[in-house]
């Protein structure tokens, strides 16, 4: 098969490997018809994840049944479905706990309760290292999916992939963000970042209650897109500061919620790139910190950036002081997946309106690179094998 294969920093492949097979009587292999790329797919591509073996990378994609292994009843050959990008056996006790994304059973070289750094990390994920399973992504023809009688949701007739591939990851990411806000309604959101997951939390933020949407990124042609698509009022760091404008817009108390939607990769200048370099730090906590600021008392700060490493000086006096609620974490997939279907199926939300390029999979390396250097309004890629 040809796939999208990762060599070392900055440098990913179109190129031929072997096919996938079944190696589980639970799994199945499934020829993707749609995957997408992810800003976490660039922390591999960036260095911010270590990752010395070549992988496909990739864990946003959907398609259609292949093989199926002899434990799989409730799936077929054609059948076409979306795959959640953690994976999960569905049975060992965060599994029956609606906590999918710390399963017991999906990593087991580098499964472990602590989370270090370079070990004891959380269950499986698709085309995102081996520190987290070593599984070939769907960045391919082909993809082998474990656990698939568990996982994988069939697609309703009439849906065209751009429809539903985002329930694979960035909805249910965006969707958890919010739902750890806690929304009774009326509340305001600020969400920092309008890359995809930014995006899809906007709309969640509709969809759950909010009054007041507040989108903040460096990037004017993202928030273009965020007030069209979405309706949210804008925030250009580049242009105000954003802590005190969220303060002047809540009458001096800052937001309810402040959703954490970029991560350690945000924007940073010349000594935040050396103080990193020398605490031993991979990007920044810049934005986690804005959140602190921009919080009201007693507020939430929901993180669903991705981040890799400690850090030091974070503001842990002013959370306490302000009486923070913080939850960090990969998002509920499993536990969502089957409502936000419905809400797409029923026409309540929209999801292919973030999408800027849809590109076939041999122009790997463009997309990569349009996606990273935020090149031709780059916003979200989707890549067809």
């Amino acid at each position: 098969m040809k796939a999208a294969v990762f060599h070392k920093v900055g440098d990913i492949r179109y190129e031929t490997m072997e096919d996938p097979k079944i190696e589980d009587s639970r799994d199945v292999v499934l020829r993707v018809t749609s995957t997408a790329i992810c800003g976490s797919d660039l922390h591999i591509y960036d260095g911010f994840l270590p990752q010395l073996r070549n992988e496909v990378l990739g864990h946003e994609f959907m398609g259609i049944v292949e093989e199926v292994g002899s434990g799989v009843s409730n799936l077929k050959k054609g059948d076409r479905v979306v795959v959640p990008f953690t994976i999960a056996c569905g049975k060992c006790y965060f599994c029956n706990h609606h906590l999918e994304m710390h399963c017991e059973n999906s990593n087991p070289e580098f499964y472990g309760p602590d989370g270090g750094l370079l070990t004891e990390k959380g269950g499986g994920l698709f085309g995102y290292s081996d520190l987290y399973g070593g599984y070939n992504g769907g960045q391919a023809e082909y993809v082998r999916v474990p656990f698939a009688d568990y996982g994988l949701r069939h697609v309703p007739e009439g849906l065209k992939d751009e429809q539903v591939l985002f329930l694979t990851d960035i909805f249910p990411t965006g969707w958890s963000s919010i739902e750890w806000g806690e929304l009774k309604g009326g509340e305001t959101v600020a969400i920092f970042g309008s890359g995809p997951v930014g995006l899809m939390a906007q709309k969640s933020a509709w969809l759950q209650g909010a009054g007041r949407v507040i989108a903040i990124d460096p990037v004017e042609y993202r928030l273009e897109r965020a007030r069209r698509v979405n309706k949210v009022e804008t925030l250009n760091p580049n242009e105000v500061d954003v802590v005190e404008a969220i303060r002047s817009m809540t009458e001096g108390r800052g937001a309810d919620l402040c959703v954490d939607a970029v991560g350690m990769e945000a924007d940073r200048n010349f000594l935040e790139k050396a103080k990193a370099v020398i605490n031993l730090e991979k990007g920044t906590p810049k934005v986690l910190e804005l959140c602190f600021q921009a919080v009201r008392r007693g507020g939430i700060v929901s993180v669903v950036g991705v981040y890799g490493t400690p850090f030091d000086n974070i503001s842990i006096g002013r959370m306490f002081d302000k009486g923070v609620t913080v939850r960090f974490g990969q998002s509920f997939v499993h536990k969502n997946i089957d409502h936000l279907l419905d809400l797409v199926v029923q026409g309540k939300v929209v999801l292919d309106d973030i999408v800027s390029h849809v590109l076939p999979l041999a122009e790997i390396s463009r997309g990569y690179d349009i996606f990273k250097k935020k090149e031709d309004d780059c916003t979200k890629v989707i890549l067809k094998p």
